[in-house]
């Protein structure tokens, strides 16, 4: 589907007026050869390069390198057609395959079954299109494109995020809400948000400029981030938004968001309140942005990692995501599942 813009964005920032993309322009050497330029990004009226506008990430690139491809960095321009011919085959409308987010579109084009099913799936995957490029995982470093070992209590988190995300069955039965994910609960799907897109939703964001400041808003929940960038000081240790406590500098023609200050109930595969991560964005080109994440937190992972998702400008305009905070009738579903095997295991 298409989306379109949310009305009361308009109250939160003022709009920056978009200024006219720089072109590349080339120059005649001395030998005859003609040389271009660097692509300069256009620059706000406070001069500052301009990322505003509407971004998409549809990367169908796993975040973690798959084992059947270990050991290789980059894929050849003819494996790139031949992943694009079977994600085609199985999601182009011929074969009734199930909808496969996050990594399972690249890994369901690798191994090219005859048809793609999956028991969590809650819908079909036909007419879904996601980019293969030729890279094998977001993540850059570790240069083997793997998440780092988990320490014991990072993997505790991890197990116990697992549950409440999916409201498994057995010991993990929720007693209350409390029980349960951020994610399904709809209070936010976590920042930053890694992996790839879910299907064809939930995979915009919007960027604003003002002077001071700058906002990120992504589609999925309608979160909004507004990170300033005048050099003021992280809130005190005891403050934990959500989605943390961003500040923001400009490098170059990059911009660095450093954020931390993460709340205990936030969770990112299985970090929260010790969790330090940096970003940093560079528009590469009138409709690229490179998009790099750097996550530290000793108490969860043995080193820091980094990924670099790949945004790409769109025309297409952005709804307000349909999941209001408390998700009720879900909610209500889930919790009297869980009382039901209970009742039936006590008989």
């Amino acid at each position: 589907m298409r989306h379109q813009s949310i009305a009361p964005l308009a109250a939160l920032v003022v709009v920056l007026v978009w200024l006219a993309p720089a072109r590349s322009t080339g120059q005649t050497s001395g030998s005859g050869a003609r040389a271009t330029k660097p692509w300069t990004p256009p620059r706000t009226p406070d001069g500052q390069p301009d990322l505003q506008g509407s971004w998409l990430n549809n990367d169908a690139t796993p975040l973690e390198r798959p084992k059947a491809l270990e050991g290789k960095r980059f894929l050849t321009d003819a494996e790139v057609a031949a992943l694009r011919k079977n994600a085609a085959r199985l999601f182009g409308g011929d074969v009734d395959s199930d909808a496969a987010g996050g990594d399972n579109y690249f890994l369901a084009a690798l191994a090219n079954p005859e048809v793609y099913k999956n028991r969590n799936a809650t819908g079909s995957g036909v007419g879904a299109v996601r980019e293969i490029d030729n890279r094998t995982s977001l993540i850059v470093d570790p240069p083997d494109g793997k998440i780092p070992p988990m320490t014991p209590d990072g993997r505790r988190r991890r197990l116990a995020e697992s549950v409440a995300a999916f409201a498994a069955p057995g010991p993990g039965l929720p007693s209350g809400p409390e029980d349960l994910s951020n994610f399904i609960r709809c209070i936010t799907y976590g920042a930053p948000r890694l992996g790839g897109a879910a299907a064809s939703y939930h995979n915009y964001y919007q960027v604003v400029q003002t002077p001071g400041y700058v906002m990120f808003f992504s589609e999925a929940i309608h979160d909004a981030r507004i990170i300033p960038l005048d050099g003021r000081p992280h809130l005190p240790r005891d403050i934990r938004p959500w989605l943390g406590d961003s500040r923001g500098r400009w490098d170059g023609d990059t911009l660095i968001v450093e954020t931390t200050n993460f709340s205990p109930k936030s969770s990112l595969l299985g970090s929260a309140e010790n969790l330090h991560v940096v970003e940093r964005f560079t528009r590469t080109a009138p409709d690229k942005i490179n998009y790099e994440i750097t996550l530290t937190d000793p108490t969860t992972w043995t080193a820091p990692w980094t990924a670099v998702v790949r945004l790409k400008r769109t025309d297409d305009t952005i709804y307000e995501d349909a999941c209001h905070e408390g998700n009720e009738r879900v909610m209500m579903g889930i919790l009297a599942g869980a009382r039901a095997a209970e009742k039936a295991a006590v008989r």
